[in-house]
């Protein structure tokens, strides 16, 4: 494919690719945004394989050629829904995600939609971030009430992790936490459990890379809560180590990735101890913060990527 139009998608509030859109408009780039949560009930999709795949995608505004996309990026979409009374609802459901996700999967990605969710598995992140040489805390993920005490023992202090989003509801966000060892009872039986050994920081760090581009945000707390008292964060613009900007560069390689915004805590002693990695990350705070040009980098990424 070698088309000029950029798509995005994602919902119909985003304000990071709205950052993004504005910089590919302001550039003369062609941009077709749509929700996939759309289909198939306000989007069409109609496509054609004869030795390659041609086609359409269709909203109630506009239309893309499938072949005339440069380029795809898979933001904050909302998931594709079948109304409860249409009859074999959840089959119609599924029939209509693969139709969609296996067309779409022949466009070319800054991420694709499939390596995206393969790399938000915390466990493979701390595997891959191992397999480059970071140092990554002791974790144990466990839904057995003794382990976990015994990690504690042997680990403390030490924090809980949400393994998703960690939203609850529209007004509660699970963050990382300590975690007291006497909390530890039957409770935690109830489902998956990410602990891990709390790592002694003298600062953290935000790194959006893209493209082999790397910009770091150095993170400095003000407050006791830490990252969870967003209005108590110091932002600025900071500059990682080449030998650790290329074990990042390298993280991203074996996950596939050109775009993912990674978190670090850096020790007293100037040691970067890997924490995780979003392959779908939000970075238009960091760059609104510290004036790292991370919009005009996707905006570059999406307007000359070629390869699928």
């Amino acid at each position: 494919m070698g088309g000029h139009t950029v798509v995005v998608f994602t919902g119909e509030f985003d304000v990071t690719a709205d950052a993004v859109i504005v910089e590919l408009e302001r550039r003369g780039v062609p941009v077709f945004r749509c929700d996939p949560g759309a289909f198939p009930s306000t989007m069409v999709l109609g496509a054609r394989f004869g030795g390659s795949w041609t086609g359409h995608l269709r909203t109630d505004r506009r239309t893309v050629d499938v072949a005339d996309v440069a380029c795809a990026w898979w933001r904050r979409p909302t998931p594709i829904t079948v109304p409860a009374e249409v009859p074999h609802a959840e089959w119609v459901r599924a029939e209509a995600v693969a139709g969609l996700r296996g067309v779409l999967a022949v466009l070319p990605w800054l991420n694709h939609p499939d390596d995206i969710r393969a790399a938000e598995h915390k466990p493979l992140q701390l595997a891959t971030a191992a397999q480059v040489g970071f140092s990554v805390p002791a974790t144990l993920l466990t839904n057995d009430p003794a382990e976990a005490r015994a990690f504690a023992q042997a680990h403390g202090p030490i924090i809980y992790k949400s393994l998703t989003i960690g939203i609850l509801g529209e007004d509660k966000v699970i963050y990382a936490r300590s975690v007291d060892p006497a909390t530890l009872d039957d409770g935690v039986a109830v489902t998956a459990h990410l602990f891990q050994q709390q790592v002694e920081k003298a600062h953290e760090l935000r790194v959006t890379v893209v493209d082999g581009n790397v910009f770091t945000a150095r993170i400095e707390a003000m407050t006791e809560k830490g990252r969870a008292d967003y209005h108590n964060l110091r932002y600025s613009a900071d500059t990682l180590p080449e030998a650790v900007a290329d074990k990042v560069r390298r993280f991203l390689t074996l996950r596939r990735l050109r775009f993912a915004a990674l978190d670090f805590v850096v020790t007293p002693d100037g040691e970067h101890v890997f924490l995780e990695a979003n392959p779908n990350g939000q970075w238009a705070w960091i760059e609104h913060e510290t004036g790292s040009p991370i919009a005009a980098a996707i905006a570059d990424a999406l307007e000359g990527a070629t390869h699928d």
